[in-house]
Protein backbone atom coordinates (compact mmCIF):
# COMPACT_ATOMS: atom_id res chain seq x y z
CA UNK A 1 0.00 0.00 0.00
CA UNK A 2 1.05 3.76 -0.77
CA UNK A 3 0.43 6.97 0.58
CA UNK A 4 -0.31 9.63 -1.81
CA UNK A 5 0.14 13.28 -0.74
CA UNK A 6 -0.66 16.06 -3.10
CA UNK A 7 -1.33 19.62 -2.96
CA UNK A 8 -3.46 21.52 -5.61
CA UNK A 9 -4.49 24.42 -6.31
CA UNK A 10 -7.78 24.66 -4.99
CA UNK A 11 -9.46 25.59 -8.18
CA UNK A 12 -8.67 21.95 -9.84
CA UNK A 13 -9.83 19.72 -6.38
CA UNK A 14 -13.31 19.14 -7.74
CA UNK A 15 -11.61 18.08 -11.34
CA UNK A 16 -9.09 16.01 -9.34
CA UNK A 17 -11.34 14.17 -6.91
CA UNK A 18 -13.41 13.16 -9.82
CA UNK A 19 -10.91 11.81 -12.11
CA UNK A 20 -9.50 9.77 -8.25
CA UNK A 21 -13.01 8.54 -7.98
CA UNK A 22 -13.61 7.59 -11.83
CA UNK A 23 -10.76 4.81 -10.56
CA UNK A 24 -12.76 3.09 -8.35
CA UNK A 25 -11.06 5.02 -5.44
CA UNK A 26 -13.78 6.54 -2.56
CA UNK A 27 -11.34 6.90 0.33
CA UNK A 28 -9.31 10.33 0.35
CA UNK A 29 -9.29 13.35 2.60
CA UNK A 30 -9.08 16.90 1.56
CA UNK A 31 -7.72 19.82 3.62
CA UNK A 32 -6.81 23.27 3.13
CA UNK A 33 -3.59 24.15 3.53
CA UNK A 34 -1.14 27.20 3.33
CA UNK A 35 2.48 27.38 1.89
CA UNK A 36 5.02 27.49 -0.63
CA UNK A 37 7.27 25.51 -2.65
CA UNK A 38 10.21 26.66 -4.56
CA UNK A 39 9.25 29.90 -5.53
CA UNK A 40 10.69 32.97 -4.02
CA UNK A 41 8.68 34.99 -1.41
CA UNK A 42 7.47 37.91 -2.85
CA UNK A 43 7.72 40.90 -0.37
CA UNK A 44 5.19 44.03 -0.98
CA UNK A 45 5.33 47.63 0.01
CA UNK A 46 2.49 48.59 2.50
CA UNK A 47 1.75 51.34 4.96
CA UNK A 48 5.48 52.20 4.55
CA UNK A 49 7.14 48.85 5.38
CA UNK A 50 8.20 45.67 3.08
CA UNK A 51 6.27 42.48 4.43
CA UNK A 52 6.20 39.58 2.84
CA UNK A 53 2.90 38.25 0.90
CA UNK A 54 0.68 35.68 2.51
CA UNK A 55 1.45 31.88 1.75
CA UNK A 56 -0.96 30.79 -0.80
CA UNK A 57 -3.52 28.63 -0.10
CA UNK A 58 -3.63 24.81 -1.37
CA UNK A 59 -5.68 22.08 -0.83
CA UNK A 60 -4.11 18.90 -0.21
CA UNK A 61 -5.39 15.75 -1.54
CA UNK A 62 -4.55 12.32 0.58
CA UNK A 63 -5.46 8.95 -0.43
CA UNK A 64 -4.20 5.74 0.56
CA UNK A 65 -4.26 2.76 -2.17
CA UNK A 66 -3.25 -0.28 -3.63
CA UNK A 67 0.47 -0.60 -5.32
CA UNK A 68 -0.82 -1.63 -8.41
CA UNK A 69 -3.32 1.82 -8.67
CA UNK A 70 -0.12 4.25 -8.03
CA UNK A 71 0.59 4.89 -11.50
CA UNK A 72 -2.93 5.33 -12.47
CA UNK A 73 -3.51 7.80 -9.61
CA UNK A 74 -0.64 9.92 -10.23
CA UNK A 75 -1.65 10.28 -14.02
CA UNK A 76 -4.96 11.07 -12.34
CA UNK A 77 -4.14 14.17 -10.53
CA UNK A 78 -0.97 15.21 -12.74
CA UNK A 79 -3.42 15.90 -16.14
CA UNK A 80 -6.32 17.75 -13.71
CA UNK A 81 -4.10 19.87 -11.89
CA UNK A 82 -1.86 21.27 -14.13
CA UNK A 83 -2.11 24.45 -15.65
CA UNK A 84 1.42 24.44 -17.09
CA UNK A 85 1.94 27.82 -14.47
CA UNK A 86 4.43 27.86 -11.96
CA UNK A 87 2.47 26.82 -8.53
CA UNK A 88 0.42 23.72 -9.69
CA UNK A 89 1.76 21.76 -6.88
CA UNK A 90 3.54 18.89 -5.28
CA UNK A 91 2.93 14.71 -5.26
CA UNK A 92 4.61 12.81 -2.46
CA UNK A 93 4.41 8.96 -2.57
CA UNK A 94 5.18 6.79 0.58
CA UNK A 95 5.18 3.14 2.01
CA UNK A 96 2.21 2.37 4.17
CA UNK A 97 2.59 -0.76 6.40
CA UNK A 98 0.05 -1.26 7.89
CA UNK A 99 -4.34 -0.44 7.40
CA UNK A 100 -6.84 -1.40 10.12
CA UNK A 101 -10.30 -0.90 10.13
CA UNK A 102 -11.32 0.17 13.44
CA UNK A 103 -15.00 -1.27 13.21
CA UNK A 104 -14.68 -4.79 12.06
CA UNK A 105 -10.65 -5.27 13.01
CA UNK A 106 -10.11 -6.22 9.42
CA UNK A 107 -6.51 -5.46 8.67
CA UNK A 108 -4.13 -4.79 5.20
CA UNK A 109 -5.82 -4.03 1.98
CA UNK A 110 -9.61 -5.04 3.64
CA UNK A 111 -8.40 -2.80 5.89
CA UNK A 112 -8.79 0.04 3.60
Amino acid sequence: MVKVVAYIRPHRLEAVKSAVSILGISGLTVADARGRGNSEERSRWQQGDTQLSALPIRSRLEVIVQDDLLDSILEAIVENARSEEPGDGKIFVSEVEEAVRIRTGERGSKGL
